[in-house]
């Protein structure tokens, strides 16, 4: 019961980070858009790198790929309440269903990976250099994120002791 009612707590923990996090991009609108428009101009990147043809100047652009980003953590914290909700409610289940109600605190969890994999450390990282700027540089946020992330979805799908050969 222990480890159920961990990974129930851990899903709602997310869920209210995600919440936090989408309230804060809306309540601040402009100064996080403000980051996500500087990566994509590339403006403190390293002088002269060659790779400045990446760089979005539309400014129609940079709202898009902000949106989107909050769209995608509006979508990742509603999965992971509703995960949190199906497993709150499964916990006095067989195993069986208790990882049955799991699925959708799974796909919270690989929703949030893909973001900040894509979005933070792909996308905005390495194609918009994000790497090489010391003011505009969100990697380690996305590593922390992508991490803890990662460690709660172990912990979702790991099995209970009397389910393990």
């Amino acid at each position: 019961m222990t480890l159920r009612l961990a990974k129930i707590a851990l899903i709602f923990g997310i869920a209210i980070y995600y919440t936090i996090v989408v309230l804060n991009n809306l309540a601040d609108y402009d100064s996080n858009l403000e980051v996500v428009r500087h990566v994509l101009l590339m403006d403190t990147t390293f002088p002269g790198n060659r790779g400045m043809w990446r760089a979005l100047r539309n400014p129609r652009w940079q709202v898009a790929f902000y949106l989107a980003i909050v769209v995608w953590e509006v979508l990742t914290g509603f999965l992971c309440w509703w995960g949190g909700f199906r497993l709150a409610r499964a916990v006095r289940s067989s195993a069986a269903s208790f990882r049955q109600a799991a699925t959708m605190a799974v796909a919270a969890l690989a929703s949030g990976l893909l973001m900040w994999l894509l979005a933070f450390l792909a996308v905005g990282g390495e194609w918009f250099l994000m790497w090489q700027s010391t003011t505009w540089n969100g990697q380690a946020a996305a590593f922390r994120m992508f991490t803890v992330l990662g460690i709660v979805l172990l912990i979702v799908v790991h099995p209970e002791p009397h389910e393990q050969l």
